[in-house]
């Protein structure tokens, strides 16, 4: 099985269906199978093969999303492909450093290149699903099409799928690495775990989380991990729940509160600002 039939290529809303066939011929040559468009302005699948000639059975493969997550919910990593450098909040890599990363990504589930609109790009909401953006290097010009910008990213992996003689060594022993569906799960209850317990009472909840997903793309948890991590933002739910019922019976009966103990040291005073922890102003 070649290591590229585990690449998917996602259009996020492409306009032109010049640059669809223009992507599903960049696909036939370079050994890529897997294209997913997201809500695309109309075309005629009919008239693709005569824009990408003797194409009809990629073409034919082509799968229609209305939302970005469906596109992306079973996939390990996700590269999201911009035009120009965003800001530090998500980690940027070349498309030669995505090729290499996205092929060890393989073994685990499917591995997605994913583009944006031909005259926005992608939306800061699709990059918070990427694992890292990739920048193309060119000059200060910086005007390549979406074709052409696939064809970069396409052809960095056929090189290196080329070069791979045999499946790379397991990136860790935790298993298979978590899908974009379970870590976006898992987002969800870490957001809800925070704002039960008020964290974002002097915090930016949107600047919070988008850290928080920068921090989990670069680790590349696996599903063990991931779950982990789930189960304690799920725990923190509950304790808050069950100890808030434990302290209205309290008070109902008159009766003095007594919150939780732990055995575990406690941080010590003035550790934090040490360490540069503190709230936002």
């Amino acid at each position: 099985m070649s290591l590229l039939e585990k690449i998917r290529v996602v259009l996020h809303e492409p306009q032109d269906p010049v640059n669809i066939g223009g992507t599903v011929r960049v696909m036939k040559n370079m050994g890529l199978s897997d294209l997913v468009l997201v809500r695309p302005f109309r075309y005629d699948p009919e008239k693709l093969e005569r824009i990408a000639h003797n194409t009809r059975d990629l073409a034919g493969r082509i799968r229609h999303e209305d939302e970005l997550h469906d596109a992306l919910k079973d996939c390990v990593a996700v590269y999201a492909f911009a035009g120009k450098h965003r800001a530090v909040r998500w980690p940027v890599i070349t498309p030669r450093e995505m090729a290499e990363a996205a092929l060890a990504r393989v073994q685990d589930g499917p591995v997605a290149m994913l583009f944006g609109r031909e005259d926005h790009g992608l939306p800061n909401e699709a990059l918070d699903q990427s694992t890292a953006v990739v920048c193309i290097p060119t000059t200060e010009h910086m005007s390549l099409n979406l074709a052409q910008a696939i064809l970069v990213g396409a052809y960095e992996l056929h090189l290196a799928a080329g070069d791979s003689t045999r499946l790379p060594s397991r990136r860790s022993t935790e298993g298979e690495g978590a899908t974009i569906a379970n870590r976006e799960l898992t987002l969800q209850r870490i957001h809800r775990a925070l704002d039960l317990l008020d964290f974002f009472k002097t915090r930016n909840p949107e600047h919070v989380m988008r850290a928080v997903r920068s921090l989990v793309s670069r680790a590349e948890p696996a599903t063990r991990e991931m779950d982990l991590v789930k189960s304690m933002a799920i725990e923190v739910e509950r304790t808050l729940e069950r100890e808030t019922r434990r302290a209205f019976k309290a008070a109902l009966n008159g009766e003095m509160y007594e919150a939780p103990s732990s055995d575990v040291p406690g941080i010590p005073p003035g550790a934090m600002d040490t360490l540069g922890v503190g709230e936002e102003t």
